[in-house]
């Protein structure tokens, strides 16, 4: 006897999950961004580094101590040029290298 009534609520149960219809996913048109208003050219970006680099080009033969401070720590490394560093390339992490006998940055790059 006791089971008619639990069979009765699973049954219950049961179809409401069952009458719950889950729409389908429509396709989604993709649009193309808007072109800026402004007259500012800006080069392509595939041409540009992914962790601007080209933007810090000014840095090298300066002191180390023009480092600016990162915004963002974990996607910058600085070393001196006869420091051990992982060799793990990661296109998004700016690499600055300096001179560890003078303090001269010689190199930056992404990596």
């Amino acid at each position: 006897m006791r089971l008619i009534p639990v069979a009765i609520s699973l049954a219950l149960i049961l179809a409401a999950c069952a009458s719950e219809e889950i729409p389908p996913l429509e396709p989604q048109a993709s649009v193309p961004p808007a072109a800026p208003t402004h007259a500012i050219s800006r080069p392509p970006q595939a041409n540009r580094d992914q962790c601007g680099a080209s933007d810090l080009q000014g840095l090298v033969g300066k002191p180390r101590t023009e480092i600016p401070v990162p915004l963002y720590p974990d996607r910058q490394r600085v070393a001196c040029t006869a420091c051990p560093v992982t060799e793990d390339y990661s296109p998004e992490r700016l690499d600055i290298f300096f001179d560890a006998t003078t303090g001269l940055i010689t190199e930056v790059r992404c990596g």
